[in-house]
């Protein structure tokens, strides 16, 4: 059997930073030394390559022209190898992962996105288990077919469907959560894969989509917002759609002036989302009364989406059409696993 072939795409993050020793600034290392930061990689039965940005990017500065320059890479290089890492920045890593897996229609093939909370060059680094066991996972294969067939993000000895994670701590080496939806995969003496809760492999051919539209904005709802803050989310120029983060299963104020305003906002045709402010659970428009105000005026209930795979998913929609009944129709259902419906 032919070695698996794993391409490495460097994006930038922590993980990539070496200390200098004259001046003990962090600085990205050349990955095509890689092996010599993490010599255990030639212990692997895998073919690696790599792919480095000219600049690296801290994700804090992540947008989506960047992820247009990722799924193109991916889809370049899509039929020479096995499966892809992505090494990224962990803060925006969930909003990547939620926009690849919509722009990667149809994927077929591992994509795993790691980075690390310490840098590969600092002694206590989580980054050297972090991307061996990416790179493991890529390479996974059983009777020909790869393990993983989408985007996932491994991190701290778990693997999670990307577009289903967020960060949840800045300090920890366990950085992410997915409340919503079972971990994939966890890493400890063995691999041991959760086959029930990872996408079935398809012999469909992928489509790549980099049209997206980021003229959306959030709308974190509070005690006390005021209306001319909210008019002024509204009334931003551009704006097409909305993600109001309500209370609870979805409930907002209903006082006069708020509602007015959506309805208002919804009848020039920007799209609002519902999205609950809590890490778990879903938007149950309806449930109570300070949530079907929302769903009569024509607010879109979201289920249990996170707030990072609602803004990949209207930036992706929107960036593929300008149909109102298809909007809806889109973002009301399951397009790549984001979601329960």
């Amino acid at each position: 059997m032919s070695k698996s072939k794993v391409l490495l795409i460097y994006t930038g993050g922590t993980i990539g930073m070496m200390q200098d020793p004259k001046s003990g600034q962090l600085k990205p290392f050349d990955f095509k030394h890689l092996t010599e930061q993490i010599p255990e990689l030639n212990k692997f039965d895998v073919t690696l390559s790599s792919v480095s940005f000219d600049k690296p990017i801290d994700s804090s500065d992540m947008h989506p022209g960047i992820w247009s320059d990722i799924a193109s890479i991916i889809k370049k290089n899509y039929d020479k190898v096995d499966g892809f890492v992505v090494l990224h920045g962990s803060d925006t890593m969930s909003f990547t992962a939620s926009a690849l897996s919509f722009m990667l229609q149809n994927l077929n093939k591992p994509v795993i996105l790691t980075g690390s909370q310490l840098p590969i060059g600092v002694i206590r680094t989580d980054g050297k288990e972090n991307l061996i066991t990416a790179i493991e996972i890529a390479a996974a294969k059983e009777k020909g077919k790869p393990v993983i067939s989408e985007v996932c993000i491994y991190f701290e000895f778990q693997l999670y469907r990307g577009n289903r994670t967020h960060k949840f701590n800045a300090e920890h080496f366990q950085a992410f959560r997915s409340a919503n939806y079972p971990v994939l995969a966890e890493a400890g003496v063995h691999l041991k894969y959760n086959q029930a809760a990872i996408k079935k492999h398809n012999a469909k051919k992928l489509k790549v989509h980099t049209n997206l539209d980021p003229n959306i904005a959030i709308l974190k709802l509070f005690p006390g917002i005021t209306q001319n803050v909210v008019e002024a989310i509204i009334n931003a120029k551009g704006l097409k759609a909305i993600v109001i983060e309500t209370f609870g299963s979805g409930n907002a104020t209903t006082q006069k002036w708020f509602l007015e305003a959506i309805k208002k906002a919804i009848e020039k045709g920007i799209v609002i989302l519902n999205v609950t402010q809590c890490n778990a659970g879903k938007v149950e428009q309806g449930k109570y009364a300070t949530s079907a105000a929302l769903k009569k005026i024509g607010v879109i209930g979201s289920y249990d989406i996170t707030s990072e795979a609602a803004v990949a998913k209207l930036m992706f929609v929107l960036g593929n059409t300008s149909d109102k009944k298809e909007i809806e129709k889109m973002l009301k259902s399951d397009l790549r696993g984001e979601m329960t419906v």
